[in-house]
Parts: structure tokens; sequence; C-alpha cells
């Protein structure tokens, strides 16, 4: 077990030296995760959805067994039956009373929906984010492959770029992992 786990740990430390090395890597993982999770709260939204159609079909069928018992309880009553009366009348608040938890348990219902709503919204405007920065990263990639300079094969060496200047790689890197711990700030 020893070696698996060191050569667990080898390869999570290779992994996270190489997302320092390539920050995209970090934001097309976050890009995933934020997917994943777009997916999972749009299940709960229908989930919810379908729980609220069940609870008013539900009150529904209960409101008409509800008029259906107070009638009883009128003709009862009006018969001078008052067994019949006090049974109905017992039914009828029987069923009221269900009526009363079944629409409080839709009201809930009704309270997650909308917040798995607001969670989605943020999920979708967190995932946009994350996108525009993949955008900005990869247009910068572009531009810097674009107009980094040739090759001069002539003289047989490469012109001075700042990108062989390693303090300006550092600075770059650095401010690189800022926007991206920023932008997970702004996502918790």
């Amino acid at each position: 077990m020893g070696l698996i786990e060191d050569v667990k740990k080898f390869l999570e430390l290779r992994l996270e030296d190489l997302i320092k090395q390539n920050p995209w890597i970090e934001l097309h993982i976050l890009d995933e995760k934020l997917e994943q999770q777009e997916v999972e709260v749009n299940k709960l939204v229908l989930s919810f959805a379908d729980q609220e159609a069940q609870f008013q079909k539900q009150i529904l069928a209960l409101a008409e067994d509800v008029s259906l018992w107070h009638r009883r309880a009128q003709k009862a009553t009006a018969a001078n039956r008052s067994d019949l009366a006090q049974a109905a009348k017992e039914r009828e608040a029987s069923l009221l009373k269900e009526g009363n938890q079944l629409w409080a348990q839709m009201e809930l219902v009704k309270q997650r929906s909308v917040q798995a709503q607001e969670l989605l919204q943020q999920i979708k405007k967190r995932r946009q984010e994350v996108r525009q920065k993949l955008e900005q990263v990869e247009q910068s990639k572009k531009t810097k492959t674009e107009t980094s300079p040739r090759f001069d094969w002539q003289n047989l060496r490469t012109p001075d770029r700042d990108e062989d200047d390693p303090l300006e790689q550092q600075f770059r890197r650095w401010e690189l992992d800022e926007e991206l711990e920023q932008l997970k700030r702004r996502m918790k």
C-alpha cells in the first residue's frame, strides 16, 4: 500500500505543478465542475416542479372531498340526522386539516424551487465568467503565438523576448494566479 500511496502523492503533485504552470487548465476544471453543478441543480428544479404539480393535484382532489362532506353534513342536518351530520363534519374537518398540511408542504417546495432557480442563475453567471476568462487566456495565448518573433535562420538565433525573462514569467504567473483567486472568491 505504501508504494501506491507514494505514486498517488507523486501524481497529485505533478498535476498540481502542471496546473500552476498552465492556469487555463484550472479554468477548464472549474468550468467542468460548474457544468456538473448546473446539470444537478437543473434536475432539482425539474423535480421541484413535478412535486408542486403533484401537491396541486392532491389538494384539488381533497377540495372536492371536503365539498362532498360539507354537502353531506348540511343534508344530514336538514334531515335531523345529527349522528350523520356530526360524523360528516368530523370527516370534513379531518380533510381540511390534511389539505392544510399538503398546502404547507407545497409552499415549502415552492420556496425550495425558487432557491434552486436562483442558485441555477448564479451558477450560469459564474460559468459565463469562467468562460470569458478562458476566452481571454486563449486569446492571449493565440496573440502570443501570432506575434512571437520567428526564428532567424540566417543568424541561427532567436531575438530577445520578454518570454525568456524569468522575472517576466514569474509576474505573469503571479498575476494570473491572483485573477484566478479573485474569480474563485466571487464564485463562493
